[in-house]
């Protein structure tokens, strides 16, 4: 796979509540299967982070609270977005964001999760010239490939799609190297399981201090957890033990 031009892949683009898998959720998975340069079949769904999603992501993307909170968790449908992938290559523009997301996931339930890739992205910085802009819009309308709605997963993975074979078509033959899959890095430690006294001792200073969070305490890990009583404790204070003993 390291030598020859992938023309059969899975193109990947994911839509989340923020960057970094080990601290924000997915809210969106879109694929396109491409077997020999053609479009096979595709998979969309909504994914419910089990929190808010933050205002500038609700501006970047269109996708609300609302459209998520019927949609499934990560976890009931990682096996369906793992098998969808087969033994597939995956492409996207800066697809290591995407995979690091789902290598997250895989981890989280005890799976394992390796992919070769090919990257537009870092196909556009070799191809175009230095002062154009390189993101999936910008290098789209460079080389005049047609793109659907911006910044939602299964359109975005069409254009990864489409901007690779037009780049392939145009480059293909003399920058082969380019266009050969690459093993995906991305180092993910499984999240901590929340015990049962570490949800009461948020609940507890939560009430106590009458804050109101934007994440579901039952879909935090123990990590989450840890940081977020540590964060009020250092921001309010502790639960003073005389109001412990008479509650």
């Amino acid at each position: 796979m390291a030598d020859e031009m992938i023309n059969s892949y899975v193109a990947l683009d994911l839509e989340t509540t923020g960057i970094g898998a080990r601290h924000e959720k997915i809210t969106e998975i879109g694929m396109v299967k491409v077997i020999d340069g053609e479009t096979t079949d595709t998979y969309h769904t909504m994914v419910n982070p089990h929190r808010e999603i933050p205002k500038r992501i609700v501006e970047l993307t269109g996708i609300t609270d609302d459209m998520v909170k019927d949609a499934p968790g990560i976890e009931e449908i990682l096996d369906e977005v793992l098998a969808f992938t087969e033994d597939l290559p995956l492409l996207g523009h800066q697809i290591i964001f995407d995979y690091g997301f789902l290598v997250q996931a895989a981890v989280n339930q005890k799976r394992k999760f390796e992919k070769y890739g090919v990257d537009t992205l870092k196909l556009c910085r070799y191809l175009m010239p230095g002062e154009e802009k390189k993101n999936l819009s910008a290098a789209c309308a460079y080389f005049e490939v047609t793109q659907d709605t911006a910044h939602r997963a299964l359109s975005d993975a069409y254009a990864a799609h489409n901007l690779y074979q037009e780049l392939k078509k145009r480059f293909g033959k003399e920058r082969l190297e380019l266009f050969t899959a690459k093993m995906l890095q991305y180092k993910a430690k499984k999240e901590r399981t929340a015990s049962k006294r570490q949800k009461e001792h948020l609940q507890d200073l939560l009430k106590y201090h009458r804050i109101d969070i934007t994440v579901e305490i039952d879909h935090m890990s123990g990590n989450e957890i840890s940081r977020m009583i540590d964060k009020i404790i250092f921001q309010y204070g502790r639960i003073p033990e005389n109001t412990k003993k008479q509650g």
